[in-house]
């Protein structure tokens, strides 16, 4: 396994690699690799000849009110992880390499980004999308690898790929979980004994809506108010948002006629949780 913070020297292994035919997955992380990475960097092995996976804490992401020096890194960790997985180049800039000038082209992200975990995170998808940009060009990959915990990411770059035509796959990798259903994230351990009870309603509440689809409703509205009728029952969370909108395009729909990501966000006393189900107009389960 090699690691570099080089860009000219990953320019020019990626090079040769595509000279040669070879097929590159990429895996762009911030590092603090969990389980949700392993199962990325899993599928990226299957499928590929090579694996590139990168670890930079992207400033330009953070908001005003998010404190970037306290992202938890752990770079022996991650090195351990991406050994296990057979990652064959970890790509580890700072911010000098990646931004050694102020950028004199900034990336918007006009569309999918005002729903959602969005809503609250203005500008966040921007630095998202300068950062990948830069590193698509780095890598030049054949796939890349996003896990669909975070579907609006995938939303996202699925229109930065389609905008801005890079030769790139998709793929979206189903969210892991706990056997209980509760999505895996480092957050779950800030949950209290009772709350962590609680917390697999959160995916069992969003089944509860699709099956509500699946027996025949199509009025967004009403489906959002069964989700949330379930969590205020099982839980003592908060609801911060519940959302049905089109999928990948994140736009709302009067009815339920097409592919839709169902969500929702909870906050709990220090822990805020965040899933989806993604389905068609018959409430079938078509990603994840």
């Amino acid at each position: 396994m090699k690691i570099t913070t080089n860009i000219k020297e990953l320019q020019q292994r990626t090079s040769e690699w595509i000279a040669q035919g070879k097929k590159i997955g990429f895996v762009p992380t911030m590092g603090f690799l969990h389980e949700g990475h392993e199962a990325l960097l899993k599928k990226a092995r299957l499928e590929n000849d090579l694996v590139v996976l990168s670890i930079f804490v992207n400033p330009l992401q953070f908001g005003a009110n998010e404190d970037l020096d306290s992202y938890p890194r752990d770079q022996k960790h991650d090195k351990e992880i991406a050994e296990k997985h057979g990652v064959d180049v970890i790509f580890l800039p700072d911010e000098q390499t990646m931004y050694p000038n102020p950028l004199s082209i900034n990336l918007t992200v006009v569309r999918r980004t005002d729903v959602l975990c969005g809503r609250s995170r203005p500008g966040h998808f921007d630095g998202v999308a300068t950062v990948l940009t830069k590193l698509f060009n780095i890598v030049r990959p054949s796939r890349v690898y996003f896990g669909l915990k975070d579907a609006q990411q995938i939303a996202v770059v699925d229109a930065l790929l389609e905008d801005l035509n890079f030769p790139i796959e998709l793929i979206a990798v189903p969210t892991v979980r706990e056997e209980d259903g509760l999505a895996k994230s480092s957050r779950n351990v800030n949950l209290l004994d009772q709350e962590r009870k609680e917390a697999p309603y959160v995916q069992q509440a969003l089944q509860c809506g699709r099956q509500h689809v699946e027996n025949g409703e199509t009025n967004p509205e009403k489906v959002i108010e069964k989700v949330r009728q379930f969590l205020e029952k099982k839980t003592h969370g908060k609801i911060d948002y519940i959302e049905l909108l089109s999928y990948p395009m994140l736009q709302r729909v009067e009815t339920i006629d097409q592919q839709v990501i169902l969500a929702t966000a909870v906050y709990f006393q220090n822990a805020r949780l965040i899933d989806n189900v993604i389905f068609n107009e018959y409430g079938i389960k078509t990603l994840g």
